[in-house]
C-alpha cells in the first residue's frame, strides 16, 4: 500500500493528466505537498473499497449457485437429489424425448408410469417418467437408456439464474410496439409493457420475481418495440427450473414465432434440453444464454454451450470481464453485465443487451459491429467482443 500511494503521488506531482485516468478520481488542487498527500489517502482508500466491494460480489456470485444447490437438496429431500455429479434432479424422475410407442410400451411393462406428456412444437413429445418404487432415479434413468439405446432420456435437472439483483432494476419502461417478437424464457415479469404475453411452466399461473424483471427490462432497452413473450419455468418455486419446464417453453415459444429466446440461466448439460434446443435452432430461431459466474476455470455451462446458441458473458462499466465470468469458447459476445441503483450484477444481464440487439438488427450485423477486447481476434474472454457499448456510457 506505501509503494501506491508514493506512486499515485509522484502522478500527482508530476502529470495530472495521468492521475486523473486512475478511475476517474479527479485531480484535486495542491495547495501544498501535505494537502496532495492528504488528498492521494483519501483516492488511495475510494479506489481499496470499490476493489474489495467488487472483488466481494464476484466471489458471492462465483459462489451463489454452488449454495443454492446445497440450500435446495437440504430444503427440498423430498421433491430433489443430486444426480452423479451433485446437481440437483427431481426426485424419482426420468425424461424422455419422443420416445417411440414400443420404447413407452416397454417402460410401462417395467413398472414405469407416465406422469405426463406433452406435445412438442415440430412433432413428437416431452414424457415424465416416474420410477418404479424402490428403484433410484439413477438406477432408472440407466435401465431406460439399456432398454432403448436410441432414445433419448435424461434426469429432470434444475436451472438456476445467472446473476443477482437486490430489487427491480430501474431501466425505464418500454411499451410493446411493431418490433421483433422476442421469447424470454426465466421467472414471471409484472409491470412491463412491452410483455405481449405470459405463461406459466411450474405452476398454475405466472410468478413474478425481480431477476425476471431486470432481464425482461434490459431485453426491451435493447430492442425499443418490442413484443416479448415470458414463459415463467420457476413459478415461484424452489423447486423450479426444471428441465421438463425448459424444454416445453422452448416447444412453446417456438409455436410462437418468436425470432429470438433468452434464457438467462444456467444448469449442467441435459439430453433433453439439449434435443430441444437442437430442433429451435434448426429453425432458424436464435437461443442467447448467459455464459455463467462460476468463475473463470469452471466447467462450460448449459444452454449456452450447447451447439448452435450464442453465449454471452459480462463486463463492467470500463468493458473489463467480470471476474466471476466463465470463460470458454463457448463465449460469442460481451455485454454489460453490472448495472446500478439498485445492485444489478451478472452474466445474466448481458445476455438480454445481446438477445434484443440481435433481434433488432441481426447476427450479421452484430458481428460487424463487434469492439474486439482482450486478445487480437475472437477469445474465450470476450468471444467476438463486445457489443452495446452505448450502455457501458450510461453506466459510467
Amino acid at each position: 500500500m506505501t509503494r501506491l500511494v508514493l506512486l499515485i503521488l509522484a502522478l500527482v506531482l508530476t502529470a495530472p493528466g495521468a492521475y486523473a485516468q486512475l478511475g476517474g478520481l479527479g485531480v484535486p488542487n495542491l495547495p501544498n505537498v501535505g494537502g496532495a498527500v492528504g488528498d492521494v489517502g483519501n483516492a488511495v482508500g475510494e479506489v481499496t473499497d470499490r476493489t474489495d466491494r467488487a472483488v466481494r460480489d464476484a466471489r458471492e456470485l462465483a459462489n451463489q449457485r454452488t449454495e443454492r444447490i446445497r440450500d435446495l437438496l437440504r430444503e427440498n429431500r423430498r421433491a430433489l437429489e443430486a444426480d452423479p455429479a451433485g446437481q440437483p434432479i427431481v426426485r424419482n424422475q426420468v425424461l424422455a424425448f419422443d420416445p417411440s410407442p414400443a420404447a413407452l410400451e416397454r417402460a410401462r411393462s417395467a413398472g414405469f408410469e407416465i406422469a405426463r406428456s406433452d406435445d412438442l412444437e415440430g412433432g413428437g413429445a416431452l414424457v415424465v417418467l416416474r420410477a418404479p418404487e424402490g428403484l433410484s432415479t439413477r438406477s432408472a434413468l440407466r435401465r431406460l437408456r439399456e432398454a432403448d439405446p436410441e432414445g433419448v432420456y435424461d434426469f429432470d435437472h434444475l436451472h438456476l439464474e445467472s446473476g443477482f439483483t437486490t430489487g427491480a432494476i430501474a431501466m425505464g419502461q418500454q411499451s410493446a410496439g411493431g418490433g421483433p417478437r422476442i421469447g424470454l424464457i426465466d421467472g414471471g415479469v409484472s409491470g412491463n409493457a412491452a410483455v405481449i404475453s405470459q405463461r406459466a411452466f411450474s405452476s398454475a399461473a405466472p410468478v413474478a420475481n425481480t431477476h425476471g424483471a431486470a432481464v425482461a427490462s434490459l431485453l426491451a432497452r435493447a430492442a425499443p418495440g418490442a413484443r416479448i413473450l415470458v414463459a415463467d419455468i420457476y413459478g415461484g418455486l424452489p423447486t423450479g427450473g426444471s428441465s421438463a419446464a425448459l424444454a416445453r417453453a422452448l416447444s412453446w415459444l417456438l409455436s410462437e414465432n418468436v425470432t429470438v429466446i433468452n434464457v438467462s440461466l444456467v444448469g449442467p448439460r441435459n439430453r433433453v434440453v439439449e434435443a430441444m434446443v437442437g430442433r429451435v435452432v434448426q429453425r432458424g430461431v436464435i437461443v442467447v444464454a448467459a455464459v455463467g459466474n462460476d468463475g473463470p476455470a469452471a466447467a462450460p455451462l448449459y444452454p449456452s454451450a450447447y451447439d448452435g446458441v450464442v453465449g454471452v458473458t459480462g463486463v463492467d462499466a470500463r468493458g473489463r470481464v467480470l471476474m466471476e465470468a466463465v470463460r470458454g469458447p463457448q463465449v460469442d459476445f460481451a455485454a454489460l453485465g453490472i448495472h446500478a441503483d439498485p445492485r444489478v450484477r451478472g452474466t445474466s444481464f448481458a445476455a438480454p443487451i445481446v438477445a434484443g440487439l440481435i433481434a433488432q438488427s441481426s447476427m450479421q450485423r452484430l458481428l460487424a459491429s463487434a469492439q474486439d477486447l482482450g486478445s487480437r481476434g475472437r477469445d474465450d474472454v470476450y468471444g467476438e467482443g463486445l457489443v452495446g457499448g452505448n450502455l457501458l456510457s450510461a453506466a459510467r
